[in-house]
């Protein structure tokens, strides 16, 4: 199997979204979207597959080389690096935006509560919208509309999975619901992380739903415009007034439900997204 061939398997088997999005593209760019989808795959679950905090950023630190021109002739043996590079070199792609997605999983390493809702924006247009921009630019070159449209679709996404996670997060001792926001709704980290819900609790959440409703609201204003060329890298973001919609119904009873779409749902939601580009 090459490596574009390896890069297809593990988005597959670890982003079924994208995965599927990415078949909406033509044949001849989906490599380079699988091999981009790979990559945010490795960084995203290096946490779970390091040992410890050190032993995550050593990983995070040979990506960062192997993008900087820095790794030594190992780097190509890796299959996702080897067809990451050559997409990135096929393709013109900004390596600062990969970077910035390393930079910021280095925070999923630690068990420090995110710090502010400023630092939690940062954070999603780190992980989603500048993975967004980045598999536009493979569909449809640089485009500056593209990339403005790309952040509020990121942070809308972004923030709904952050929400699905908080479960997650908090049987691994992690509060990524800002510290300053948990604050304002008189929150105590250490409640969530003891699974002690209430009134604030709820609140706090029931605000982010809203910020995030009304950055997919400023995306969707917007879309009409997408060149259809682009439209397969923002198909996921269809999935999170979906998923909102469900974590609003039961995150209301219980703030540490497991909520997800039934896997035919996504499916069908990502089809019907893809229509509306025609």
């Amino acid at each position: 199997m090459d490596s574009y061939g390896h890069c297809e398997v593990l988005v597959r088997e670890a982003d079924r979204d994208r995965f599927l999005a990415a078949l909406f593209a033509p044949a001849g760019l989906r490599p380079h979207l699988f091999a981009l989808y790979a990559f945010n795959a490795e960084v995203a679950r290096v946490r779970d597959a390091a040992k410890t905090p050190i032993a995550g950023e050593i990983r995070l630190q040979w990506w960062r080389d192997a993008l900087s021109g820095e790794g030594h002739g190992e780097v190509r043996a890796n299959p996702v690096a080897d067809a990451l590079l050559t997409t990135v070199a096929a393709h013109g792609l900004p390596v600062a935006p990969l970077l910035d997605l390393i930079e910021a999983r280095s925070f999923d390493l630690y068990d420090d509560p995110m710090p502010s809702l400023e630092a939690l924006y940062g954070y999603v247009r780190k992980t989603s919208s500048g993975l967004i921009d980045s598999a536009a630019r493979i569909l449809a070159g640089p485009d500056p509309f593209i990339a403005a449209l790309a952040g509020p679709a990121g942070i809308g996404w972004g923030l709904a999975r952050i929400l699905q996670a908080v479960p997650l997060h908090a049987a691994r001792g992690q509060v990524y619901v800002p510290a300053d926001f948990l604050r304002e709704h008189g929150v105590d980290p250490a409640d969530i992380l003891a699974r002690r819900t209430g009134p604030g609790f709820s609140a706090a959440l029931a605000d982010l739903r809203a910020r995030a409703r009304l950055e997919l609201a400023e995306a969707a204003r917007a879309t009409k415009m997408l060149p259809v060329a682009a439209a397969p890298a923002f198909l996921p973001v269809a999935l999170a007034g979906p998923l909102l919609d469900r974590l609003e119904r039961q995150q209301a009873a219980d703030p540490f439900a497991l909520v997800d779409l039934p896997a035919w749902r996504r499916q069908w939601i990502l089809w019907r997204a893809s229509r509306a580009h025609q």
